[in-house]
């Protein structure tokens, strides 16, 4: 399960710098994870090569497309009433085109076209360099449709235009698909089998976002350990390549490697990981290099041996706290986020207790929690009665989103009397005398502006704290200016 974008950005729409010659207007909006949110800028820079410029107006839009998520039900029924919304403008204006492109495109297509008649277009997450070709279809009257997913498209060779919104973080997407068939996740049936993006490619767009003056970026793949190159082609068909591939193939802790040696002044991060995944080489990358943040997002989803069985986790409980172990003891002041579902199917109050308690054992800085919701289509919809109340649901969730609270404070508290280095990404939320930025654990700190500005790594030493944020002082700026 991929982290969902925080949720004050989820809807938000793109806006890029206007090109004079483009004379229609596109309105794009994303909701879900990440991935939803790079590809949405891959697809503005496809469409502003063919007269598009972005706005934020809805009622001008000539095409309105929405980047969707299925992870869970509550994001389709919120894309839904989008589109509800879209379709009152459409009334109006009746030259105004729809489209639905991502994972819902993928997994609801004949509904949308068919039966509802809600969308002209239906494009799925590998189909977006089709989309001129789409467009024309829909100008000459027929609804058009590509969720055809692909056994090598990257968009490494797109230049993705970028949320100009702090140009001083961004997205590199350098994997696309899943090949862990986990029984509650749609992602591999929406996004396709697992295939990674050629490194060269890679270092040119973060050479690209250097030259534009970005100061950190997060690699981005639904399993960012399991990266693999060795000359293109699917990750399940690497036991077929020549010996020569094989020994000339590239993988995360060398991609990770690579990057930051070759960019020592730019922040790196990575999301996501997967314990069955993860190997011990990555953690020493990360110990080595001062600029590879210290945090390390890493779902667990539940932690009772038979439900990770249940949901084809190819993990036990036991393994997954030798990983702990092992990054505790190789990045000693790392941080360790989580995914956590309550109420899988078959869950029993044993269950929930040994998640309970593999929270104890963790006591990890942040997480992502939910309550199970079944996703038609994957293993668990289609195999598993969903047997669990959703009154027990709601208790569950609401105990594990209480610990980690409680672990939350915790965490935070250990920063007080530390110094760590903050990138100033913005004006804090509650104090335009402040300024707000994340340090190397990916927890936000706030301090006052004084001289400093965004885009500064600035040493602020920590005085206070809330469960979610920490409070201090600058006393300077760091060696990564």
């Amino acid at each position: 399960m991929e982290k969902i974008i925080e949720e004050s950005k989820q809807g938000e729409s793109l806006v890029l710098e206007n090109k004079p010659e483009n004379t229609k207007k596109l309105f794009i909006e994303s909701y879900g994870c990440a991935m939803n949110f790079s590809d949405s800028e891959i697809v503005a820079s496809i469409l502003s090569g063919n007269g598009y410029n972005t706005t934020q107006v809805l009622e001008e839009a000539d095409l309105v497309l929405v980047n969707t998520c299925s992870i869970r039900d509550k994001a389709e029924q919120t894309i839904r009433k989008r589109l509800e919304k879209y379709n009152a403008v459409k009334r109006i204006n009746p030259k105004m085109k729809v489209g639905v492109l991502g994972c819902m495109a993928e997994r609801l297509k004949s509904q949308f076209l068919e039966e509802e008649k809600i969308v002209d277009l239906v494009v799925g997450p590998d189909a977006y360099k089709d989309l001129p070709n789409l467009l024309q279809e829909v100008e000459e009257g027929r609804d058009a449709i590509n969720v055809i997913l692909s056994k090598d498209e990257t968009y490494g060779d797109i230049s993705p235009v970028r949320l100009m919104s702090n140009g001083i973080t961004a997205l590199v997407s350098i994997t696309r698909g899943c090949d862990n068939m986990c029984t509650f996740c749609v992602v591999p049936f929406t996004r396709g089998r697992e295939r990674s993006r050629e490194p060269q490619s890679i270092m040119k767009e973060i050479q690209d976002l250097w030259g534009k003056g970005f100061k950190e970026i997060t690699l981005l793949g639904q399993n960012v350990d399991s990266f693999l190159w060795y000359g293109g082609g699917l990750k399940k068909d690497f036991e077929n390549a020549t010996e020569m591939q094989k020994a000339t193939a590239v993988d995360f802790d060398q991609l990770l490697e690579l990057v930051a040696v070759g960019f020592p002044k730019m922040r790196i991060r990575f999301s996501t990981s997967n314990p069955q995944d993860m190997h011990e080489s990555v953690l020493h990358v990360i110990a080595k290099h001062p600029n590879i943040c210290k945090h390390i997002h890493l779902p667990v989803q539940s932690g009772s041996n038979r439900i990770l069985k249940e949901m084809n986790r190819l993990h036990t409980r036991e393994e997954y706290m030798t990983l702990i172990d092992k990054i505790r003891t190789i990045i000693p002041n790392g941080s360790i986020s989580q995914d956590m579902i309550a109420g899988f199917p078959t869950e029993t109050e044993q269950d929930h207790q040994d998640t309970m308690s593999l929270m104890e054992y963790v006591k990890y800085n942040f997480g992502y929690m939910y309550s199970y919701s079944e996703r038609p289509g994957t293993l668990a919809g289609r195999k598993m009665e969903d047997d669990v109340t959703e009154e027990t649901k709601a208790r569950r969730l609401q105990e594990i989103v209480d610990l980690q609270q409680k672990h939350a404070w915790f965490r935070s508290e250990e920063f007080i009397g530390q110094t760590v280095e903050v990138l100033v990404e913005k004006v804090s939320k509650k104090s335009t005398e402040e300024f707000s930025g994340r340090n190397s654990q990916s927890i936000t700190v706030v301090f006052p502006k004084e001289d400093y500005k965004i885009g500064d790594f600035v040493l602020v030493k920590i005085e206070s704290c809330t469960s979610g944020t920490l409070k201090g002082k600058a006393v300077g700026l760091s060696e990564m200016n």
